[in-house]
């Protein structure tokens, strides 16, 4: 099989995970699609360590699903940190200025390859990283983040609500097809016999 294809089959597989995932969730579209609204949100701010504490409380507050919301935190790691902090800096930079972008991204470089040496329960130290990169800089991303986190959250929200009611929708009609095949399946052997008779 190509390389290609064989991708593109892998990226097909894990979608239909994904997919059966959100759609076995407990709690209502309403609520699952608020905590990818919250996990995005937050996941766009500069507070690694705190994040799915954050994303915990304001599940919790809003009536969100929580585990989706502490699970969406985790797409800021090691590996995301420096284009994604690096964004929300540069995008902040517009409204508090602070030191030139390729600096601060190498930095944060850094700091996420200390990251990675950490302990999950390390809070401190991890938020301590990049609180180390400095005030304006710290400001900066916090402006960004937010500006990209609300963006993210306002997109997410509709459309992962509109597709769990879609995909539940869809698994309900199947239920409901197969429970009438075995109804019918049923009644024709009984009928069967009857005539026999």
């Amino acid at each position: 099989m190509a390389p290609a294809r064989k991708r593109q089959k892998t990226f097909r597989v894990r979608l239909r995970r994904f997919l059966l995932w959100l759609i076995r969730l407990r709690g209502s579209p309403h609520a699952i699609a608020g905590g990818f609204a919250i996990g995005t949100g937050v996941a766009f701010t500069p507070t690694i360590g705190l994040q799915g504490l954050i994303a915990l409380g304001l599940a919790t507050l809003l009536g969100a699903n929580r585990p989706v919301a502490i699970l969406l935190t985790w797409s800021t790691n090691p590996v995301t940190i420096p284009p994604v902090f690096g964004f929300t800096y540069y995008l902040g930079s517009f409204f508090w200025s602070g030191p030139e972008v390729a600096s601060v991204v190498r930095s944060m470089g850094d700091a996420a390859r200390s990251l990675a040496s950490l302990d999950a329960f390390a809070i401190r130290e991890q938020f301590g990283l990049f609180m180390l990169l400095g005030t304006d800089v710290f400001i900066a991303m916090w402006i960004g983040g937010l500006i990209v986190g609300v963006i993210g959250a306002a997109i997410a929200y509709p459309l992962v609500l509109r597709a769990v009611v879609k995909l539940r929708d869809r698994r309900h009609r199947r239920r409901k097809k197969r429970a009438a095949r075995r109804r019918a399946a049923r009644v024709v052997p009984s009928a069967a016999s009857e005539s026999a008779r």
